[in-house]
């Protein structure tokens, strides 16, 4: 298993390193100080399963960071580590592609456990943010809204089912329409109908919604 690490601070990469040992005995760990360093590294190798940025590098704002590097490793699961767990960056890193969005304070064992769960293609939220759905008003754009878990997928068609996958492994419109050969103007129609099989009203929901009724993608 080969694992990118993106942060600014190299004590903090070294110790991810060394955690990170535990994950798997075969892992291999490589480090980038910065989104452009982490951007030429692509140009020479696509072979990273997963990646762990950090949100806040200087020269990029946390958006541009997320998408970069989506686009550099379209392939590779993105997952975002961050000081803050606000709603608004939970919601812009899920939105963006990234599998997983785990807080820097988070304890080694539970940081192993939720990237076990994206790498078997989950999704991980703090638990945090999911009790403060309930409480509080800006995180009702992530995930307060209620979903079926029951819910079904037999009412779409092949394609929709094509576009949830790649929706629920954090492909943006774009490449959704490139992987597919449609027009994104078609890719928006198919998630109006895969946000309406899964009760909900946005991408971030739709992936929440799907890791809680256990759908799954190889």
């Amino acid at each position: 298993m080969k694992i990118l690490v993106i942060d600014d601070h190299h004590l903090f990469r070294e110790g991810l390193r060394y955690m990170l040992q535990s994950l798997d005995q075969q892992v291999s760990v490589t480090q980038c100080g910065s989104v452009e360093e982490a951007e030429q590294l692509a140009s020479e190798r696509q072979d990273i399963d997963v990646i762990l940025l950090d949100m806040r590098l200087p020269g990029k704002c946390e958006i541009d960071a997320v998408d970069a590097v989506h686009m550099a490793y379209p392939d590779a699961r993105l997952v975002v580590l961050s000081g803050e767990t606000s709603p608004d960056l939970v919601n812009m890193a899920i939105g963006a592609g990234a599998m997983g969005y785990i807080p820097k304070t988070t304890s080694p064992d539970v940081m192993l456990s939720a990237l076990r769960l994206i790498l078997a293609n989950g999704i991980y939220l703090p638990a945090d943010i999911l009790l403060a759905a309930r409480v509080s008003q800006p995180v009702a754009e992530v995930i307060e809204h209620e979903v079926d878990e029951n819910c079904s997928l037999d009412e779409l068609s092949d394609r929709q089912r094509e576009v949830l996958r790649l929706l629920i492994h954090g492909a943006p419109n774009k490449r959704i329409a490139t992987e597919l050969d449609i027009g994104e103007a078609t890719v928006k129609s198919h998630l109006t109908a895969v946000f309406k099989a899964l009760g909900a009203r946005n991408r971030t929901e739709a992936v929440y919604a799907a890791a809680r009724a256990g759908i799954r993608f190889e």
